[in-house]
């Protein structure tokens, strides 16, 4: 994905910031705020904030559980669940 377009300066944030938020929730793309012609901040819509942090989550899981394996820390799937069995499920 290009972001080229999805820049602007910070003077255009502060003299539309009604129009910004308006286009980052219709187009859910970042835009990028520019102080002094520097990249200096990424804005983008709640719902697609959302979404990385539970993708970030999920990574995290995932790489937790490489390390896990990789260190041998395993349990047997069928040791997994007997141990669920014996707790017994609601109903």
């Amino acid at each position: 994905m290009r972001y080229s377009s999805q820049v602007k300066p910070i003077s255009y944030l502060k003299a539309n910031a009604a129009e910004v938020l308006a286009r980052l929730d219709e187009q859910r793309e970042p835009l990028i705020i520019t102080q002094n012609g520097e990249a200096k901040a990424v804005l983008q819509d709640l719902a697609s904030y959302e979404e990385t942090q539970e993708t970030l989550v999920l990574l995290k899981i995932l790489a937790l559980g490489n390390r896990q394996v990789e260190a041998g820390e395993l349990t047997p799937a069928a040791d997994v669940i007997a141990r669920l069995r014996a707790k017994g499920t609601p109903e």
